[in-house]
């Protein structure tokens, strides 16, 4: 494809000429403006593609390994309300309730050990603390979530 401008013209607007060029190339795919080569442009586009990224697989990264963690806590502090609400109805003791926390806690693979659980009972009220952490490996950082779950059946009365 041949240049339109008569050569007299294309001699005299030299600074038109190569911004007629850049256009051309913009638009057909040939020239300066296929291959990137504009003043000025450094590739920043392409870093912070590259860094917006990783923040993206970090962020995916740490949901995946930390909402388990939630999800199994929740799930325990359910189970621990069950627990309390018929504590009192199916009249057992302090000891055969901590005995079903425990064994709640290792149905759910969570680290609770018996000094972790405190269950006091008086009139048919039950109360049940349980404190326990659970540690995510993150690869460059440990991160240590402490939960804190607790339950009771107090009467309405």
């Amino acid at each position: 494809m041949g240049d339109r401008q008569p050569p007299a013209l294309r001699a005299r607007c030299a600074p038109c000429a190569s911004a007629t060029e850049r256009r051309r190339g913009a638009r057909f795919g040939s020239g300066r403006a296929a291959s990137g080569a504009f003043e000025g442009e450094r590739g920043g586009a392409n870093v912070k593609a590259i860094v917006w990224t990783a923040i993206l697989a970090t962020f995916i990264y740490v949901t995946a390994m930390t909402v388990p963690v939630l999800v199994n806590e929740y799930q325990f502090q359910d189970s621990l309300q069950d627990i309390a609400r018929f504590a009192s109805v199916n009249r057992r003791s302090e000891a055969q309730i901590k005995q079903a926390v425990l064994d709640e806690a290792a149905k759910q693979d969570l680290p609770v050990q018996p000094e972790d659980v405190k269950v006091e009972g008086s009139g048919g009220n039950v109360h049940i603390n349980v404190d326990y952490s659970v540690t995510i490996d993150l690869k460059l950082y440990q991160w240590t979530l402490n939960f804190h779950p607790a339950a009771n059946n107090a009467s309405l009365l």
